[in-house]
């Protein structure tokens, strides 16, 4: 561990190359950090006689990545509204159950067309249906979208999600190590995180004078360590609820944006967001094993297919079902395609239960592909709903320019 600063160190320079990248030629940064952490992954094949490999900083660097996830999904949270996010509870459920619904339907038959046996379809359906909030926030910042109408049916698809999440995996465990699974056990573990996460937000409506009193600190340090203190023990206490840490952190954004110390929390927090929300994509392309990827190729482009289709769908269907326009529907259906953590966490189950070998190369590639073609479709989202609209009909060219997002400013993207 004695050189763990300077394989760190040697990580930032990398993450800050990879971004002068992305800026000459104009994308995303995020598949740039997932590629070069690849290459110099503990996995990779040492090249020549100097190891360029980062294996004793794996773990902290990992450590660091998970901070990044919190923060990115705290900014967003910050950047959004509690109260907006409660009046749309009814289309958000329509929302979440459209999307959640038809992804795993097309992840079953999936699985089935592979001819795989039935537990690694239910990994396979797992994998495919969630959605990487890390990366959706990652999208939703980058693009200045926060503000737009579509966002809040985002989050709250992304917070469906996680409930869907802990359910599945109390039902998938049971299924996988002990061939049975309580009725009883995935009601109450379904419903202790719906409750967390309700409990949450409604936290955000009643205490917002106590929060403001609390926060109203002079001294920079001592206020950042109160709201470091909140954020990290109500994400970590929600992940002992089954409810991701990174969910648990939107949550706290969103109650903490509803007081008057949101823009001095967001000032603090922004190079915390940006350094660290690079570690994270940075950490997982260190996760991934580029030399089993070979064989998970077809399967893996045959799901991505599927997913692209079944997101945009999911997302004109649950944004039309809240009376938003065609165009904002279209954004939510290309912005939530990113998969990232959660179906690495699927794979790691099917690893851990002795699953076929190929569920982990196959979510490794699927999750690296869509992280690349995620944040392009969102970034394009615009020019890709003009062409799609001139087929189907959905909006005429003045309805699409006069879209507008909330208070009169005009929608981003």
């Amino acid at each position: 561990m004695e050189h763990i600063v300077f394989e760190v160190g040697l990580a930032l320079t990398l993450m800050a190359v990879a971004g002068l990248i992305s800026i000459r030629l104009r994308f995303s940064i995020i598949p740039f950090l997932i590629l070069i952490g690849m290459t110099v992954g503990p996995h990779a094949p040492q090249l020549g006689m100097v190891d360029l490999r980062f294996i004793q900083s794996a773990p902290l660097i990992e450590f660091m990545g998970r901070l990044g996830v919190l923060f990115l999904l705290f900014y967003v949270g910050l950047e959004f509204s509690v109260s907006r996010l409660i009046r749309a509870g009814r289309s958000i459920a329509i929302g979440g159950t459209i999307h959640v619904g038809l992804n795993f339907v097309l992840g079953l038959l999936f699985g089935w067309m592979m001819g795989w046996p039935l537990k690694e379809i239910l990994v396979v359906a797992g994998i495919v249906t969630v959605s990487s909030s890390a990366i959706v926030a990652k999208v939703l910042v980058d693009l200045k979208r926060t503000a737009n109408p579509e966002t809040e049916m985002i989050l709250g698809i992304i917070m469906f999600d996680d409930v869907f999440l802990a359910v599945y995996l109390t039902i998938l465990s049971g299924l996988l190590f002990s061939g049975a699974t309580s009725v009883g056990g995935v009601i109450l573990s379904g419903g202790i995180a719906l409750g967390f996460m309700l409990a949450i937000l409604a936290l955000g409506r009643v205490a917002v004078p106590w929060l403001n009193r609390v926060l109203n600190i002079g001294s920079t340090e001592v206020f950042l360590l109160v709201v470091f203190a909140a954020l990290f023990l109500i994400s970590g206490f929600g992940e002992t609820l089954h409810v991701a840490e990174a969910i648990g952190a939107l949550l706290v954004g969103l109650v903490l944006g509803e007081t008057e110390h949101r823009k001095r929390i967001e000032h603090l927090i922004l190079p915390l967001r940006e350094v660290f929300g690079a570690m994270f994509f940075f950490s997982f392309g260190l996760s991934i094993d580029p030399r089993t990827l070979g064989g998970a190729v077809w399967p893996a482009l045959g799901a991505v297919l599927l997913t692209l289709v079944g997101n945009f769908t999911a997302g004109m269907l649950a944004g039309r079902s809240a009376g938003l326009s065609p165009k904002a529907a279209a954004n939510i259906g290309l912005t939530i395609v990113a998969r990232g953590e959660f179906s690495i966490i699927m794979a790691n189950l099917g690893k851990s239960a002795g699953l076929l070998s190929i569920l982990q190369p196959f979510a490794a590639l699927y999750v690296l592909i869509l992280a690349v073609v995620g944040p392009l479709l969102a970034k394009e989202s615009k020019a890709i709903f003009t062409t799609l609209n001139k087929v189907f009909k959905w909006q005429s060219p003045r309805e699409t320019k006069a879209s507008t997002a909330p208070h009169g400013k005009k929608e981003h993207g």
